[in-house]
């Protein structure tokens, strides 16, 4: 099977979700997602021809080979695209670009750094793990640790150094890395790999809601199906930011007129 950060992010999301996503469910479409993922594509573009500006030829790669990255000699990368195998499980992530610092002394490894951009001002902690999974599978196709990663993001070009955590290898896991966001990923890669290897969607989130008397939104956006993944609070949270940056003077009808219809 093959885990892609598409699958990852749905994952983080609802497992229901990256069920469907991963056996191929195709979207029914969904205008705001696809304002959102306009909005980090164009943002990308921007930041990339922004950091790539004024550096010589030499310094720059695009769309480098992953089997010569150890070799490499180049500072920035763009648009690379990595695959590593993890038991059973095929990982793969087309990184940003990466950051290579050079060895520091005879001896000692480059350092490599993925960089993510994100449009949005104000990051959360799946952005942060986002990076993390690309850092993982880059640490895993290097065979060597990457701890650090950054993400560029905002209006102001803001850059933010994301520590990870030392890599969390099959002979030593430790408590503390287990806290670490490498050691999120990984809890997260295990808990999807049991997932796909499941020939039916999981329990229905709408069962477990029901249990516990908790109220659910319906998301729906794969295949037209009614995925219940979320509780009212975080659906009223989404949809405050969305209409903040479509329509800011809609939210004091609208949020009250659709938790009436929950």
């Amino acid at each position: 099977m093959k885990i892609s950060p598409e699958i990852f992010h749905a994952h983080l999301k609802c497992p229901t979700k990256c069920w469907l996503r991963a056996i191929g469910e195709v979207s029914s479409g969904n205008p705001y997602a696809e304002w959102v993922k306009s909005q980090d594509e164009s943002y990308r573009a921007n930041e990339l021809a922004r950091l790539v500006e004024g550096r010589s030829n030499g310094e720059v790669a695009v769309s480098p080979e992953a089997e010569n990255l150890k070799s490499a000699q180049w500072q920035l990368a763009t648009n690379v695209r990595i695959q590593a195998q993890v038991n059973s499980c095929s990982i793969e992530s087309n990184l940003h670009a990466v950051e290579r610092i050079p060895s520091a002394g005879r001896g000692q490894a480059a350092q490599f750094i993925p960089v993510r951009f994100i449009y949005r001002n104000k990051l959360t902690r799946d952005d942060k793990l986002l990076l993390a999974f690309d850092a993982f599978v880059l640490s895993q196709a290097l065979g060597r640790e990457v701890s650090l990663g950054k993400i560029v993001h905002g209006d102001a070009h803001a850059t933010l150094k994301v520590k990870l955590g030392a890599r969390a290898t099959e002979s030593a896991r430790t408590s503390a890395a287990s806290k670490c966001l490498l050691g999120e990923v990984r809890k997260r890669l295990e808990k999807i790999a049991a997932l796909l290897a499941s020939p039916t969607a999981p329990r229905s989130a709408d069962s477990h809601v029901r249990e516990s008397g908790t109220d659910v939104d319906e998301t729906r956006g794969l295949g037209g199906s009614r995925l219940t993944c979320r509780c009212v609070s975080s659906f009223v949270a989404a949809e405050v930011t969305r209409l903040k940056l479509l329509r800011p003077e809609l939210i004091r009808t609208s949020i009250p007129r659709l938790l009436r219809t929950k």
